[in-house]
């Protein structure tokens, strides 16, 4: 994912100058030293001082530049937060924010450096936008419309390999969920490149007990797609959501909030309940807190039963 990352802001600054990178001492972390060997004048490296990152990153916004700033997901949310909000967001700039390691993807670096909770800080600002890809594909084609969006941006970014979910023609829409898989008994809205594919799972283990599942791949947080999260409301009126997440806050809670005022629907949200991170393999994490299509199916069938 980190490679796409990279190659993509090359081919985007290779036909606007206003792109540049900037990096807080993780250039290799986020993969983006390629692109410091291809544009050396159009990479800074501001060292560890993350506030600095965004300061530094509205300024260069603030004369014409399109900066795309990154760092590990914790503290470009926790610990940026008020620089973000102000320098960047409240300023009306156009500052291209990357936090990279979501979640339990931040494996042994531990609780302290696993965000649960950077979606929830995001979503309380203005007007941003707050997406996540869940494979290559989808990376690429949204790095490039946001390059396009003048506004401030959110990207949680997967660093490693991740489970292919589409083909190379697939195209997509900042803001628009995009649908897997179409049913009429129930909807999954997944974020991810962890529960996007769980989600595809489920569907299938759900479909062996004569179950309809829908599974809508729900890459922009926010703006949330409004329509069609009402659609499969009204459709199925049994939602789950499942996200690399705290529940509370994140996908499950954006969903939530706006069926409670349109059509209050039976809703469960798979993700983190209330629960720091802690130091183990991805795969220990994932089913500790129960981020798989097994917790999926099972939440589902409660709520079919209700």
């Amino acid at each position: 994912m980190r490679a796409v990352y990279c190659d993509t802001l090359i081919e985007l600054a290779q036909k606007d100058s206003r792109i540049m990178v900037v990096e807080a001492d993780l250039m290799k972390a986020s993969g983006t030293v390629p692109f410091k060997q291809k544009f050396p004048d159009r990479a800074l490296d501001v060292g560890v001082a993350e506030a600095n990152l965004v300061g530094v990153s509205a300024g260069l916004s603030n004369t014409g530049k399109i900066p795309f700033a990154a760092t590990f997901g914790c503290f470009a949310s926790r610990r940026v937060f008020d620089q973000f909000f102000i320098s960047a967001n409240y300023a009306d700039l156009n500052v291209k924010l990357t936090g990279t390691d979501p979640g339990i993807t931040a494996g042994f670096n531990g609780g302290t450096h696993m965000p649960f909770e950077d979606i929830g800080l995001m979503r309380m600002i203005p007007k941003l936008t707050i997406f996540e890809p869940c494979d290559p594909v989808e990376l690429k084609a949204l790095l490039v419309q946001a390059a396009e969006l003048y506004g401030c941006t959110y990207m949680r970014l997967h660093r490693k390999p991740v489970e292919p979910v589409y083909g190379e023609t697939e195209t997509f829409q900042l803001g628009k969920g995009k649908i897997l898989e179409d049913g009429s008994d129930v909807a999954i809205f997944a974020l991810g490149a962890i529960l996007v594919p769980e989600a595809l799972k489920a569907h299938k283990m759900l479909k062996k007990e004569g179950i309809k599942a829908a599974v809508i791949d729900m890459h922009t947080v926010k703006p949330l797609d409004e329509t069609l999260v009402l659609e499969y409301a009204r459709k199925t009126g049994h939602i789950v959501t499942a996200e690399n997440h705290q529940v509370a806050g994140g996908l499950g809670a954006a969903i939530a909030n706006f069926l409670s005022c349109t059509c209050p629907t039976l809703l469960y949200m798979v993700g983190v309940h209330d629960e720091f991170g802690q130091v183990a393999t991805q795969e220990y994490l994932q089913n500790y807190y129960r981020m798989t299509a097994e917790e999926i199916t099972m939440q589902a069938k409660k709520l079919l039963k209700k």
